[in-house]
């Protein structure tokens, strides 16, 4: 079965896997090379939430977009826009004009991504949709990981990086342009409001928010911090592929538990923990936050400041995934796309607010305030859903609604490749 999925959808899979390892470059590209240009910490985190307005944008407008000209042609506009976005970012470097930059790449990012989701799942069937999520999953994680490897192709401070995400971009378009396969018909995704959401579970609704801020933080402005912190670039590289596949690998144990126990002590619990090797990370390379007289001397250890923010990272990264189970375990199962749309929307406003928020607290206690500002955030989750234990019941045991490992990317329509979601992907066509 797997061989005929990867024999149905390899174009969309070879085109989706070169983009997004395109992508796991780009942003950490930006990073490393805003901190050679002596870029201020305020500067740079504003650029980068420019990429996550682009993105909220993008969400709204395709759907419509993809409605009237069809997902080709959304697909190869948005793939060019984000080709040339990069290369503009390697003419003009200046923050301002990097911000705009960043602003398209989110854009660009979001169609392709509900272009590739839309048509996964109409290329999805009811048996089939676990294996499809589940590869698509892989496509995800390894691609972000390997990206960032990619960093050591050439320095920084040279066109050469920009061009590769360019060129890798460009390739993207070929498979899937040259598919002979008819493209599906779009599907909008009905989201329920924010308030509503709220009202369901405060829990969820927050840690979300939370998880936006978070999230979009590390994966921008982590490699700012380590090239800050005087990482070379092949140790910055390394920093970012571990944490990213330790986000990755420990969504399956994590999500294990908190379908066996009570899902709310799993998120306060990897919360807390989160907290905890978010300051110990700084210790760990000798360094002392300004805000805390501890006396505490450390001697510098990368090895163990990589394996410290990588604990760090498995902790934080399930969180997305945990506040979609969360929530859904309220739920009966025709609402949980609806729910899960609403949620991203929870996590895009986090998202734009975190990176510049970040950059506020580095600008006034150096480098430090990164890990620092992720310590906080972590425990005002934490916090917020002890308080909410003592304010509520544990739900009962939901039988339509599992864990599920999903990318912090994922839209609507990728959530609905979850066999929990009970979306009926069947179509006669699809089972010739």
């Amino acid at each position: 079965m797997m061989y005929k999925i990867l024999k149905n959808s390899w174009a969309l899979f070879a085109g989706y896997a070169v983009l997004i390892l395109a992508h796991g470059l780009q942003g950490n590209l930006l990073g490393v090379r805003a901190v050679m240009e002596d870029f201020n910490f305020l500067a740079t985190g504003i650029m980068m939430s420019g990429y996550f307005v682009g993105y909220f944008v993008g969400a709204n407008l395709v759907p419509n977009l993809v409605g009237k000209v069809g997902h080709i042609r959304v697909f190869a506009a948005f793939a060019s826009l984000a080709s040339l976005s990069i290369l503009i970012h390697a003419i003009f470097v200046n923050p301002y004009i990097w911000t705009m930059g960043r602003f398209l790449t989110g854009l660009s990012i979001a169609g392709i991504l509900i272009i590739v989701e839309s048509w996964l799942n109409d290329r999805a069937t009811n048996r089939t949709r676990g294996k499809v999520l589940s590869i698509y999953m892989v496509i995800t994680f390894s691609g972000l990981a390997f990206g960032t490897l990619l960093l050591n192709f050439d320095s920084p401070k040279n066109y050469e990086p920009f061009i590769l995400v360019s060129l890798l971009l460009s390739i993207a378009l070929v498979p899937i342009l040259l598919t002979k396969r008819k493209p599906p018909k779009f599907k909008k995704t009905s989201e329920m409001k924010i308030k509503e959401l709220f009202k369901i579970s405060p829990l969820a609704s927050f840690s979300m928010f939370c998880t936006g801020m978070i999230q979009a933080t590390l994966v921008t402005l982590g490699a700012v911090y380590a090239t800050t912190m005087n990482f070379t670039v092949l140790e910055v590289s390394v920093f970012l592929f571990l944490i990213t596949m330790s986000g990755a690998i420990l969504q399956w144990p994590i999500g294990f538990f908190s379908d066996l126990f009570d899902r709310r002590w799993v998120i306060i619990i990897c919360t807390f923990l989160a907290s905890i090797f978010a300051f110990l990370s700084i210790l760990a390379l000798g360094q002392r936050p300004e805000i805390l007289y501890l006396g505490i001397t450390w001697q510098s250890d990368k090895l163990i400041f990589y394996a410290l923010a990588s604990i760090f990272a498995g902790f934080s990264f399930p969180l997305f995934s945990l506040n979609l189970a969360y929530i859904n375990d309220f739920l009966q199962r025709e609402k949980f796309v609806a729910a899960g749309a609403g949620l991203n929307i929870i996590f895009g406003i986090g998202g734009i607010l975190g990176p510049a928020l970040c950059s506020v607290v580095m600008l006034k206690l150096g480098a430090n305030g990164f890990f620092i500002y992720m310590s906080i955030i972590h425990l005002i989750i934490g916090v917020f859903g002890i308080f909410r234990v003592t304010r509520r019941q544990q739900v009962k045991e939901n039988p339509d609604n599992t864990f599920t490992p999903l990318p912090r990317s994922i839209t609507p329509a990728g959530i609905a490749l979850d066999p929990d979601t009970g979306v009926d992907l069947s179509s006669p066509e699809k089972n010739k």
